[in-house]
């Protein structure tokens, strides 16, 4: 049974690189140095993370019920997940009405107790709104 490709040293917890290929059919040996995908550089509960996204097509809302976590916790580990694949986790500045429908949703799930003082004021610093046109 293959095991997951490992991307940092388990002795120093350096960067690994893959030096060496080989064939299971025909035995070819390719040696070269290749970097793992984005997806293999994540940690285990990362990728065990976007697993369970991907299986339920990105439905915050649906993981949402099924793990017993806010929807801004969701949110928060998908941004943690984006930054650790490398990517750039700037998103574009919400539309005004967009941040006020979030604001009330924030604010409404703090209310019902669904999510504590903390998660809710994290939320909120995370809403920006567009600046005006020029």
């Amino acid at each position: 049974m293959a095991r997951p490709m490992l991307s940092q040293c388990p002795n120093c917890g350096g960067k690994l690189e893959a030096t060496r290929l080989e064939c299971t059919a025909c035995e070819t040996v390719v040696l070269a140095r290749y970097e793992p995908c984005a997806l293999g550089r994540l940690s285990p509960p990362s990728l065990e993370f976007v697993e369970y996204f991907v299986r339920r097509r990105g439905n915050l809302k649906e993981m949402e019920r099924e793990l017993g976590e806010s929807y801004w916790t969701l949110r928060t580990r998908l941004s943690e997940v984006i930054k650790e694949m490398g990517f750039d986790e700037n998103e574009p500045p919400l539309p005004a009405e967009e941040v006020a429908l979030r604001r009330r949703e924030v604010l409404d799930q703090l209310e019902s107790g669904a999510i504590d003082a903390k998660a809710a004021a994290e939320a909120l610093a995370s809403l920006v709104p567009e600046r005006g046109r020029n």
